[in-house]
């Protein structure tokens, strides 16, 4: 046992750290070591368990319904139900699915949402057959226009979308308009609040000025968040809430006509671990409302204080005044965000690169936790080290002929030969490892179109995966 153990351990020196503050994206960390110590034993404590079916674990239920209510307390959801899903992505498919399944008659259903709404959106319209109108966010503050959202409802359309906030630039959009526009014409209105749910209701208790986002406003009818982000649960915890049971109930399947046990599910899967679950709540009714409220004012501090210093940076600037705990920072053409990023990896700090889009420039993107907020002046130092060094090395150059060609190549009529070529010009080799430095390979990918960015990606992605 301790040799298995002793490998993991070793293998684990070549992730990124998961606590510590060091990482802006992909992990959330609440700098309480006693929280996280007793999600790790919840975790074990419920490891065996399946929540496949409630009334064989009545303790995975009762676990569910607190953490819902505290949500739908949370949310303004007076007669709210919900489900505990693995993270947000399920909690966006099964808003899709519901808003699909609620209008049978609708033979070709769609959803309007913003071009900021998260990349789930269309995952769930690849799954289920419900087309994304995709409408442009107004160019100066990224957030959804009312106006042409109604104007791309038609009568196909079963769910409107908006984001509280918008994890590209973390702007919340004008939810109280948008419900007005889906409840005006009786179609269904989710708010995807996977990063702010559980931080804006704890501002706006401790003071903080916070738009109508939740069910207080008339029109919303789900709501996704996640407990795995700012309630700082150990991965994977979400919820989707319905403002009420009847809006919820096509959300469920249940199959009868086989021999084996009629099957009844609340969620995309149908074994699923009781640990995240029984961990969530562990961690939750730990640190209570009060050091909720707390941690999300020392978050959204610490956020509001980067975004300060990085406009203080000679060559930065920042996209949206953040709303929330996230930052978006793009760079003038003495430097490029994707070496600025390379630069931070090297002094210790994780920070996320996002590429051009639809004339948006290319930024950089920052999730701010608790346990980041005492290290703020390295953070920001680390960041005027990294612009310095970008400025003085520039930006990566794209030869012109190379970036012609990615813009006319069709990522359909490539077969496996060619994409590994494609992979060689683009820096990931043969798909085995990762580069050193990937400022020129996100450079690369930044001239090239979408599809193409998709397609490329998937090729290595299917190579690294596979057995060596």
């Amino acid at each position: 046992m301790t040799d298995v153990l002793a490998r993991l351990r070793a293998l684990q020196q070549g992730d990124l750290p998961t606590h510590g503050g060091s990482t802006l994206a992909y992990v959330y960390d609440s700098g309480l070591a006693e929280a996280d110590e007793l999600g790790r034993q919840a975790l074990a404590l419920y490891g065996a368990t399946n929540g496949l079916d409630p009334t064989v674990f009545p303790s995975l239920r009762t676990l569910e319904n607190d953490l819902v209510a505290w949500a739908a307390r949370l949310l303004q959801g007076g007669e709210a139900v919900g489900t505990v899903t693995s993270g947000g992505t399920e909690s966006i498919l099964l808003a899709v699915q519901t808003a699909r399944d609620a209008a049978p008659g609708i033979a070709q259903p769609s959803m309007v949402l913003p071009s900021t709404a998260h990349a789930a959106f269309h995952k769930a319209a690849h799954y289920f057959g419900v087309r994304a109108v995709v409408v442009e966010v107004d160019e100066a503050t990224y957030k959804a226009d009312p106006d042409a959202m109604a104007a791309a409802c038609d009568d196909t359309t079963v769910l409107v979308v908006a984001s509280a906030p918008s994890y590209a630039h973390g702007v919340v959009d004008p939810i109280p308009e948008l419900a007005a526009v889906a409840s005006a014409r009786g179609i269904r209105f989710h708010v995807d609040a996977c990063i702010g749910g559980w931080v804006l209701p704890y501002l706006r208790a401790g003071g903080v000025e916070v738009a109508p986002f939740d069910f207080v406003v008339p029109g919303v009818t789900s709501i996704s968040v996640d407990l795995h982000k700012y309630a700082y649960t150990p991965k994977g915890a979400s919820i989707l809430l319905h403002r009420t049971a009847g809006l919820r109930r096509p959300q469920y399947f249940a199959h009868a006509d086989w021999p084996g046990y009629t099957m009844l599910n609340s969620t995309m899967q149908s074994t699923k671990s009781g640990a995240p679950l029984a961990a969530a709540w562990a961690v939750v009714q730990h640190i209570g409302d009060e050091g909720y409220q707390r941690l999300a004012r020392t978050s959204y501090d610490a956020t509001l204080r980067l975004a300060d210093a990085a406009e203080a940076i000679d060559g930065l600037s920042v996209l949206a005044r953040p709303e929330t705990t996230l930052v978006a920072l793009r760079s003038d053409e003495r430097a490029d965000v994707f070496t600025i990023a390379d630069e931070m990896v090297a002094r210790g700090w994780f920070v996320q690169p996002q590429l051009s889009f639809r004339g948006q420039p290319a930024s950089l993107h920052l999730s701010m936790s608790a346990a980041t907020a005492p290290r703020l002046d390295e953070l920001i130092a680390a960041l005027q080290a990294a612009v310095a060094q970008a400025q003085a090395a520039g930006p990566v150059q794209v030869a012109p002929e190379l970036a012609e060609a990615a813009k006319a190549i069709d990522p359909a009529l490539l077969d496996d030969a060619a994409f590994d070529g494609l992979l060689e010009i683009a820096g990931l080799g043969s798909g085995e490892t990762l580069p050193d430095r990937m400022a020129p390979v996100n450079a690369l990918l930044d001239v090239a179109p979408p599809r193409l960015r998709e397609a490329l990606l998937i090729a290595f992605l299917d190579r690294l995966m596979r057995p060596s």
